[in-house]
């Protein structure tokens, strides 16, 4: 049909659906991992970061868990709750949500780097976490521990 136009067009062929990883490889000399692995020479998040240096791994690792354990807190907490129906109130949550939201997805595309300390960062925060502020059998505990302590020290002598 475009012969009989008076022209002919010839349309670039489709990239391959590797030429990302092509692109990475060029750039960055290996391709990414699509399998976890071990090791401190990652990428999490942004370009070279953490790179090669144990440091910043740790650093890295400890952001994670952090991150993970600050999400945590945010679904369990009270401003999450619904409240009295306020144009104030509804900003906060909303506001909330959407930070909760963002480290969410932040920690989900960390754990995508399929570095396993980062896997193990990002679960461990989770977990502890919702052991501080969503398990109330822990908070219990807390409470029993924190009595029996201050019942053994009233009870020391003068």
């Amino acid at each position: 049909m475009n012969d009989m136009m008076g022209g002919s067009s010839h349309a670039a062929p489709a990239p391959s659906p590797s030429a990302f990883f092509q692109h990475r490889r060029r750039h960055h000399g290996g391709m990414m991992h699509m399998t976890f692995f071990w090791g401190k020479n990652t990428e999490v998040l942004f370009d070279g970061w953490p790179g090669t240096s144990l440091t910043m791994y740790w650093v890295c690792l400890a952001s994670i868990f952090v991150a993970s354990a600050l999400s945590e807190w945010i679904s369990r907490c009270g401003v999450m709750k619904a409240g009295p129906a306020s144009f104030g109130g509804g900003l906060v949550q909303t506001l909330f949500y959407t930070v909760r939201a963002g480290l969410s997805y932040l920690i989900m595309l960390a754990v995508m780097s399929f570095n396993g300390g980062v896997f193990l960062a990002a679960m461990a925060g989770f977990g502890l976490g919702f052991m501080i502020f969503g398990s109330s059998k822990f908070l219990i505990f807390l409470v029993e521990i924190a009595c029996v302590r201050k019942i053994e020290f009233m009870c020391l002598p003068v």
